[in-house]
């Protein structure tokens, strides 16, 4: 079954900060938890949300979000506050140490990735390189 894409997602790379060993290969902040939950309501027959990254954008990468109705095999489950993120096979060294969080302005509301393994960013903010 095709999934679909449930938003955008930009990305801040991490400077002077130190992989620290957590329990979970993602975190979420409490904006981002809230925002999950409030897509995921109402959505009979989804899980969670899975986080991929695929080759796009002037920087070489961006990160995926889309619903998802099952864990596949080799997925990486984070579970935080009652919220199920998986984590594709392919994102997850790129994700390690990053944290999840979700932001509204007066112009965009969007969940970022704050990440301190990524080596740039493009311009906009949407694609990145490791």
């Amino acid at each position: 079954m095709a999934t679909r894409v449930v938003a955008t997602a930009t990305v801040r790379a991490v400077t002077g900060r130190k992989l620290i060993a957590t329990r979970a290969a993602l975190t979420l902040t409490p904006a981002a938890v809230q925002r999950i939950k409030s897509l995921l309501q109402d959505k009979p027959g989804v899980i969670g949300l899975k986080v991929g990254v695929r080759q796009r954008g002037c920087n070489g990468l961006s990160y995926t979000l889309d619903y998802a109705n099952s864990k596949d095999k080799m997925d990486e489950e984070v579970l935080q506050d009652g919220i199920k993120v998986f984590i594709d096979k392919k994102a997850q060294l790129s994700l390690l140490g990053t944290e999840m969080d979700f932001v509204e302005s007066k112009l965009s509301s969007e969940f970022v990735f704050n990440n301190p393994n990524i080596k740039g960013t493009c311009g906009c903010g949407e694609s990145f390189s490791m």
